[in-house]
């Protein structure tokens, strides 16, 4: 088994209503890892991520990059506890101002038991089914089938 680690982050610059945490949590799921994704008040995303050092390392390489409407990024990292009990990588409060969808839903990914990566079509599919069993039926619609 490889050995856990864990790392906090702060986020700064265009990472508002670009799908930011989507990305960091989509991440999670692709490398298996756990934690959480939130905004401040201040509008400011902050998110841990717990597990292998090298996936952490890899989603990290990725988040970095932003999204296709992000921009002027500065993400600071540090170290910090791992919480061996956590099994689940949670964005608080996401909607989608894209989509208007305005209701604010907390998706959850479970890891996987095999503490695997998986590819990036298999981290869609995860993605798509935590949206489909999170959000209510009027707001499923205002998906994309990109999403």
């Amino acid at each position: 088994m490889a050995k856990k680690d864990a790392i906090e982050a702060t986020v700064s610059g265009n990472d508002q209503q670009v799908g930011f945490r989507a990305l960091v949590m989509k991440q999670a799921i692709e490398q298996n890892l756990a934690g959480l994704a939130r905004n401040d008040a201040n509008q400011i995303v902050h998110f841990t991520l717990h597990g292998d050092k090298k996936r952490i390392d890899s989603a990290l390489a990725t988040i970095r990059e932003g999204t296709k409407r992000s921009s002027n990024l500065k993400i600071t990292t540090a170290p910090t506890a791992v919480d061996l009990s956590l099994n689940t990588f949670t964005i608080v409060d996401w909607t989608s101002s894209s989509r208007h969808i305005t209701n604010k839903y907390n998706l959850v990914f479970h890891l996987r038991a095999d503490d695997s990566a998986i590819s990036a079509g298999d981290t869609k599919t995860a993605w798509h089914k935590i949206l489909e069993g999170t959000l209510n039926a009027d707001d499923l619609k205002k998906l994309h089938p990109d999403d």
